[in-house]
């Protein structure tokens, strides 16, 4: 009997301090529960806040880029706000800029001749054609003359590089300079070509061609359409025209001198308004 009291007291004595340690253990394991409560709410506060913080960077970042774009249309516009000429006509900004650094490339003498914008224009035109058309590599010939009248080019052809006496058909051999000039002609968008024919004095009435009327305009006819089908350049940008024998560049007393007038006449017009078009889009 003795021996199982003993027995008991030690069970009810373990038994008591596990029962401690539980209670212990428990309190331990809600403080933590709380601590990670907090941290987790903590956490949550701390994520809130910053998602507000990025929606205002964000905003922020916005009004910034739509400045940026603001600042950008104000220029754009400003730029391409246009100058009234003398004549009437209009420049803008970015065009006007882009005709000054053309003219530093103009021989100073030509420019010191320029009173308004104006002569400007017409000198930065006429810089552009003459190198697009450079005589060295289109001159071959006597045959061909290159005047730059201004912001004119005439190109003047010797019939015999272009026809057979008497015929409007256009020759083979007329090839080469043909597309030589297709190049340069294509080459610029604000361009506008008239072909003239020209004529000497000596009368002609066959049943094909009345008289030099005729011929002169059924050649300028021949070689625009050579242009336009062999060479593909744009019909809306050729004129042909025919002067007949009135606008000789000599007498007509002699064969050297008939052979001078007779001859197609290539002018090429710059488009100013195109041409100053062009310049402001690129």
């Amino acid at each position: 009997m003795k021996k199982i009291s003993i027995l008991l007291l030690v069970a009810l004595t373990f038994s008591c301090v596990s029962k401690k340690k539980y209670l212990a253990l428990e309190h331990v394991n809600g403080e933590i529960k709380s601590e990670l409560t907090k941290t987790r709410v903590a956490k949550e506060d701390l994520e809130t806040k910053f998602a507000k913080i990025q929606a205002r960077v964000d905003d922020y970042n916005t009004k910034i880029t739509s400045l940026k774009e603001d600042v950008g249309t104000l220029t754009e516009e400003s730029n391409s706000k246009f100058k009234t000429l003398e004549n009437g006509a209009v420049i803008s900004n970015n065009a006007k800029a882009k005709m000054l650094a053309t003219l530093a490339n103009v021989d100073a003498a030509k420019l010191s001749q320029a009173k308004t914008l104006k002569d400007s224009m017409n000198l930065a035109v006429a810089y552009n054609l003459e190198k697009a058309i450079n005589s060295e590599s289109v001159s071959e010939d006597e045959d061909i003359a290159i005047n730059i009248n201004e912001t004119v080019v005439m190109i003047s052809i010797s019939d015999k590089m272009l026809f057979n006496s008497g015929s409007y058909i256009v020759s083979s051999k007329a090839d080469k300079i043909l597309k030589k000039l297709a190049d340069v002609i294509n080459s610029e968008p604000s361009l506008d070509v008239m072909v003239e024919g020209h004529t000497d004095s000596r009368g002609i009435n066959t049943e094909k061609v009345s008289d030099n009327w005729d011929l002169s305009v059924l050649r300028a006819t021949s070689v625009v359409r050579k242009l336009q089908h062999k060479f593909d350049v744009a019909p809306e940008k050729l004129i042909a025209a025919g002067r007949s024998s009135y606008q000789p560049l000599t007498n007509n007393k002699t064969w050297e001198n008939r052979a001078r007038n007779r001859r197609t006449r290539i002018v090429i017009l710059p488009n100013i308004d195109k041409f100053f078009a062009l310049m402001a889009s690129n």
